[in-house]
């Protein structure tokens, strides 16, 4: 069940205030001196020279722009001192929310990359990270990211300090549900997705698959040897291409429907993680496809950003 407490209590009194900050016109666009709070829980505080300002969340900061509230404040609670940083590292994440990993995954990162802008910072709390971690962390290990330290959940305050709670805390009928099919298998062949896999991945082909085997929990994609349609180099190297064996990370048992039949040529795109290749994302190459077209034009001449190795 969800936690009791009076109305003033630190949990409540986080979730009033943003709530307020929804039906009220957001904070003046001001600056204003802070100095970071520490507890006895919590010894992550920090100091800042420079002015935090409100600022508005733009529309092309993807991962916050429909968090709930319009405004953020710079710095950041992850010592971004600017926008275009601050969309450099948080679009690496995006791909995350897809996942519907859990229903708070959102809440918990944008409180960090684009915090609510109030007088003082608002941190996540303790058992919001925990929460999260421990329900995204085997997703992005199927990517082999391990969770980042950065967001090492005994940063955060526990729950009896002024923190952000979980928004779904005890009550998992309101959660998003997670997927059981295979992350690299769960995704919408639509070009956006499709991009954002793309600029995610070391390398993107065209290719056709011989066979798929289990191997130590994972599934082994071996490639057919007939020519492949290079969309994306990247690491790779020319005799990657003559043998070119796939890793689907602890995939060996779950759904991947684009692998039930191999009769057709797939859109592979990966990454190289200590010498193996992992699968990123599988659409089986479907000829009529708007969609498809699209990004692979658009695969030609977009410049994708550089994202920080967390979650891409």
């Amino acid at each position: 069940m969800a936690r009791r407490g009076s109305l003033a209590s630190p949990a409540n009194m986080v979730t009033l205030t943003l709530g307020l900050l929804l039906l009220t016109p957001a904070a003046a666009a001001e600056e204003y001196d802070y100095y970071s709070w520490q507890s006895d829980n919590f010894h992550n505080g920090r100091f800042y020279t420079k002015q935090p300002q409100c600022v508005d969340i733009p529309a092309d900061l993807r991962l916050c722009h429909d968090v709930g509230y319009k405004k953020m404040r710079l710095p950041n609670l992850l010592d971004h001192e600017s926008m275009p940083e601050v969309k450099q590292q948080a679009g690496s994440w995006v791909p995350l929310l897809a996942k519907r990993c859990h229903g708070d995954t959102q809440v918990f990162l944008c409180s960090l990359f684009a915090p609510v802008c109030l007088d003082r910072p608002i941190y996540p709390c303790r058992s919001l990270c925990e929460a999260v971690r421990d329900s995204c962390a085997p997703v992005m290990e199927t990517y082999g990211f391990p969770w980042p330290e950065m967001l090492q959940c005994d940063k955060f305050p526990i729950d009896n300090d002024l923190c952000i709670p979980m928004q779904f805390s005890g009550n998992h009928a309101t959660q998003t549900p997670a997927s059981k099919v295979c992350p690299p298998c769960d995704n919408e062949l639509k070009a956006d997705t499709i991009m954002e896999h793309f600029c995610a991945s070391d390398f993107a082909l065209k290719m056709k698959i011989k066979e798929v085997k289990r191997e130590r929990g994972d599934r082994k994609l071996v490639a057919a040897q007939k020519k492949k349609k290079v969309l994306k180099m990247g690491v790779l190297r020319k005799k990657d291409l003559k043998k070119l064996v796939l890793y689907l990370k602890n995939g060996a048992d779950c759904p991947c429907a684009q692998l039930d039949s191999l009769g057709s040529s797939f859109l592979i795109m990966g990454r190289k993680v200590d010498q193996q290749l992992l699968l990123m994302s599988i659409h089986k190459w479907e000829k009529k496809s708007k969609e498809l077209k699209f990004a692979v034009k658009y695969m030609k001449s977009h410049q994708c950003p550089t994202y920080h190795s967390v979650f891409q």
